[in-house]
């Protein structure tokens, strides 16, 4: 790749890096663009705009859109102009996708073909529409004494207790099959009846949520969507401070503490690499990361490069500090590791033209040699910067040497009747 196109991705990062500081100091914020596909118990108390006011109290900004007509499927959603209309307008950075109340407490023969695929196929069209955006799923929860309509037919739906925690199942079943977001109401309310019992999150129909429901949702999604711990919120939605307080203390207990758990932050990108020398102060370096479109490389002495794996000439041996930054949709991570090039600190002139004794380089646990002459009946290990970490007996029945070390370079040296040998290993874990 030439420097030109290195260059270009390097000025990306660094424009997205000098943007979050305009912002920043600025005062400007970006609306977080969400899209709400679902029903009543989305649209009662207006839930959408009240994460926009709860996220405008913390000095966040949320732009909604949303379809959400009463009784709604997911099924009836795959095939409703409005819903996909909006799906492929694209530049989402969340979908909400929230399934019909009862539906997912069903059996599970039922959910495999009503509710499954449908979550499944609405997921594909939001990632095709919004390469950089995520799929939310929207647990919801148990009726208040259960579901009296399907009870006799499906005996664990009887209690509230019995449907709630079939609904945590399978909403957690479709965030994982999805590799998607979930965003845990159900087990926020759950915590509330448990912990503050006086707090009415339902409606008369014991079904639809109460203004303090769907404030548990609202808090919820606000600590999903932004990361950002649920107590810094000031707005109540009229309800009074102390239940507001305590359903703000829920949804950290639940959401807040536990993100990774639920899958925000898990598909961020995440910089990693090893490296070995491949020749006289050559290093090749194979990069480890996930999640990511674009790497840039700096390999301390002044170049830098976007090659995946590259294989980097120094003009001299030393000690460099080599950075990895990686990029997906405006999100980074990177990763300084200080190597060793070329023989610093270890008075060893021959060991590139040192006889190549290992099996099977690089190596994990165990350091396997064949052909060893029989003068050979000693060894010692060093690390890149001449520290011997460790010397020893050849066994000569069984040429295996256990390297319990971190990952890295390291040098085996062979002794024996006069004679000296060294080879080059990369040990990895």
């Amino acid at each position: 790749m030439t420097r030109s196109k290195v260059n270009y991705k390097m000025k990306y990062i660094l424009t997205f890096i000098v943007c979050i500081f305009f912002i920043n100091a600025h005062g400007q914020v970006i609306p977080v663009r969400t899209l709400f596909v679902g029903n009543s118990y989305t649209y009662v108390n207006d839930l959408p705009k009240m994460i926009a006011d709860i996220a405008s109290s913390t000095g966040d900004s949320v732009y909604y859109d949303s379809n959400t007509p009463g009784g709604y499927t997911l099924q009836l959603h795959s095939t409703n102009s409005t819903s996909l209309s909006k799906i492929a307008t694209g530049n989402w950075d969340y979908v909400i996708l929230q399934e019909q109340s009862q539906l997912p407490s069903f059996p599970p023969g039922q959910v495999q073909t009503d509710v499954f695929p449908y979550a499944r196929m609405l997921d594909s069209l939001v990632n095709s529409a919004s390469p950089c955006g995520e799929t939310v799923f929207y647990m919801t929860w148990g009726r208040k004494n259960g579901d009296a309509s399907n009870c006799v037919n499906w005996p664990p739906v009887c209690t509230y207790s019995g449907m709630d925690s079939l609904l945590n199942l399978r909403y957690s079943m479709m965030a994982d099959s999805n590799s998607a977001f979930l965003s845990p109401v159900g087990k926020v309310w759950n915590y509330i009846r448990q912990n503050y019992p006086l707090i009415e999150l339902y409606q008369t129909d014991e079904s639809h949520p109460a203004v303090a429901g769907s404030y548990a949702a609202a808090c919820t999604f606000y600590s999903v969507l932004f990361r950002k711990n649920p107590t810094l919120i000031s707005f109540d939605a009229g309800l009074p401070a102390a239940d507001a307080a305590n359903i703000r203390d829920a949804a950290r207990a639940v959401v807040f503490d536990s993100l990774l758990s639920l899958h925000v932050g898990e598909y961020d990108p995440h910089a990693g690499y090893i490296y070995n020398s491949s020749g006289l102060n050559q290093i090749s370096f194979v990069n480890t990361s996930a999640n990511f479109l674009n790497a840039i490389w700096d390999f301390g002495d002044g170049n830098t490069s976007s090659v995946l794996n590259p294989v980097h000439q120094y003009n001299s041996s030393g000690i460099y500090t080599v950075k990895l930054v990686v990029e997906r949709c405006g999100k980074t991570d990177s990763l300084i590791q200080q190597i060793t090039v070329g023989t610093v600190g270890l008075n060893m002139t021959e060991i590139d033209k040192g006889i190549e004794l290992i099996i099977g380089n690089p190596v994990h646990s165990s350091l396997f040699l064949s052909n060893i002459a029989c003068s050979f009946d000693r060894f010692r290990i060093y690390n890149s910067e001449g520290a011997c970490l460790m010397e020893g007996i050849l066994n000569p029945q069984n040429h295996e040497i256990i390297v319990d070390f971190p990952t890295g370079l390291y040098i085996l040296e062979l002794i024996g009747s006069g004679l000296i040998s060294h080879s080059r290993f990369l040990k990895i874990n």
